[in-house]
């Protein structure tokens, strides 16, 4: 229950800085942050977690992940579900709690709601292909940056600010493609306060991370050196 409670936590911080910075920071351009502001935000809120939960709970905060080191050999099946249960009602809350922020400003339009889309609901106008592509791509090369920083004979102390760093690089490189998800409990938080084509979408930011999180846990698992 300890670590379930830990991810619950660690997945509504992601939500709530990552997509709060989107929400309530990038969509004001006096205040200077952009997309790449977004990317450091939701790179710092994994670092920031990784220090404060990795050693409750392994600091998972998404389900591909989960999913990812279940496959590489670094995580219990039977726990499996419940973390991802977690992790998607974290999610939520972290997204309700930012809908009752964003809500607080008189004026305020729901709009996107950094909810991830693609089509004519990607930032930058690509399509289903490309979105397939990227998020099955940048979630590879997030579970080998997490397998491989977290690995017995990684250097000891620095994994968060790999996967952290990994995060925000991920982030700047397809933000203008899909809004980046690389995360199905990102994704589904955002996808049911908006609801319409996020929800029809939705299926897209579930199936692309998770196929990138086991090719990368099989692929890992071949290349890793010996414990």
């Amino acid at each position: 229950m300890k670590k379930l409670v830990a991810e619950f936590i660690g997945t509504l911080w992601l939500v709530l800085g990552g997509c709060g910075s989107a929400v309530l920071a990038a969509a004001y351009p006096e205040l200077g942050i952009g997309f790449a502001g977004v990317a450091l935000a939701f790179g710092l809120t994994v670092l920031t977690m990784a220090y404060a939960i990795g050693h409750i709970s392994g600091c998972h905060l998404n389900p591909a992940v989960s999913i990812g080191l279940w496959i590489g050999g670094r995580f219990d099946k039977k726990e499996l579900i419940p973390y991802i249960i977690a992790q998607v009602l974290g999610g939520i809350a972290g997204a309700g709690i930012l809908y009752l922020i964003a809500t607080g400003k008189p004026g305020f339009e729901l709009g996107g709601f950094a909810a991830n889309g693609f089509g004519e609901h990607s930032p930058d106008g690509y399509g289903m292909m490309a979105a397939l592509i990227i998020e099955v791509v940048m979630t590879f090369m997030f579970l080998i940056i997490i397998l491989g920083a977290t690995h017995s004979k990684a250097p000891k102390g620095f994994a968060g600010l790999a996967i952290g760093l990994g995060l925000t690089l991920i982030h700047l490189i397809s933000i203008p493609v899909t809004n980046t998800s690389v995360n199905p409990a990102r994704s589904t938080s955002q996808a049911i306060f908006v609801g319409g084509w996020a929800t029809e979408q939705l299926w897209l930011f579930w199936v692309a991370p998770i196929v990138g999180a086991i090719l990368a846990g099989v692929v890992y698992k071949f290349i890793s050196p010996e414990e």
